[in-house]
């Protein structure tokens, strides 16, 4: 009999997704798997819990939540010694993970993909000493997943963050950082509006922002924009919807295994690590390969 610890966090989601969970597991019940619940109260609860879990004599973890939730199990998982496998049930507003793995919704497929245990050995990315499965972003709109309010989130779901990047994006346009990017692929000391480094293509809802992705690759993909224009932005921001805009001049694309960036005037710029607030820089960022596995149907 295989053990499941689910680590959910209520928090995210509608009640929809908590009574899918409970069909989930009570359909695992029923097939003979052990399940043991955890549900999250504070930050860091599911990566702490992540750890005791590798630490025990589970088989495997269940992440219902968003992409912060997910984020916190996989450090959890790379701070482990045992890499446990993950199934992820999708229970935010975007889940740019979950989606870009086309993770199933509907508890009996779910339970069908554990069962089948497809596993694939993802990539992260560290940035200094923290991980992230998606995304790691700085300059205009990072903080838009900080400025949506909850209810709008609720309601409108991932179009709630294109209303809001479209609101922001004439206030934040003259907000262009000085920055040094070093990498063995690209290196420059420019002014930048948005800057990217990211594990999958999805992205803030945006599905082709960075087209050539590959979780399996061994690389990270970095998307720069250079100081742009309000009117050359909005161009630019429906580019971002289609996946046309690494063609546009004012966009740097290149794949890299490592990068650091700083700031060169006297300026704090925030990183967004996973739609939540990753710290200040200089970053150093690197690629941690095939670190984290994940059920996939």
């Amino acid at each position: 009999m295989k053990k499941v610890r689910i680590i959910n966090n209520p928090s995210s989601g509608r009640n929809i997704v908590q009574k899918r969970l409970d069909s989930i597991a009570n359909i695992l019940l029923d097939k003979g798997y052990i399940v043991g619940k955890y549900c999250t109260e504070k930050k860091y609860d599911a990566m702490h819990e992540t750890i005791r879990t590798c630490e025990g004599d589970w088989d495997m973890i269940i992440a219902c939540g968003g992409d912060g939730t997910v984020n916190e199990v996989a450090s959890g998982i790379a701070k482990s010694d045992r890499k446990l496998p993950v199934a992820i049930l999708p229970a935010g507003t975007v889940n740019d993970f979950a989606n870009y793995l086309n993770i199933p919704n509907a508890p009996e497929s779910f339970c069908e993909m554990i069962e089948k245990e497809n596993i694939i050995s993802v990539d992260l990315g560290k940035m200094n000493d923290k991980y992230f499965v998606n995304v790691a972003a700085g300059g205009v709109l990072t903080s838009v997943a900080h400025t949506v309010p909850p209810e709008s989130k609720s309601i409108f779901g991932r179009a709630a963050y294109y209303v809001e990047g479209m609101k922001e994006m004439p206030r934040q346009v003259k907000n262009v950082s000085k920055v040094r990017i070093e990498s063995e692929e690209y290196t420059s000391e420019e002014e930048v509006s948005l800057f990217l480094i990211t594990n999958s293509s999805s992205i803030g809802g945006f599905k082709k922002l960075a087209p050539y992705a590959d979780i399996e690759d061994g690389f990270l993909d970095c998307v720069i924009i250079g100081k742009t224009e309000v009117q050359d932005l909005i161009t630019l921001f429906i580019e971002l919807i289609k996946g046309e805009h690494i063609d546009n001049p004012k966009v740097r694309y290149f794949k890299t295994k490592c990068l650091s960036i700083s700031s060169l005037e006297d300026e704090e710029i925030v990183i967004d690590i996973d739609g939540e607030f990753g710290g200040k820089l200089p970053i150093k960022i690197e690629v941690e390969p095939r670190v984290f596995k994940v059920f996939i149907p």
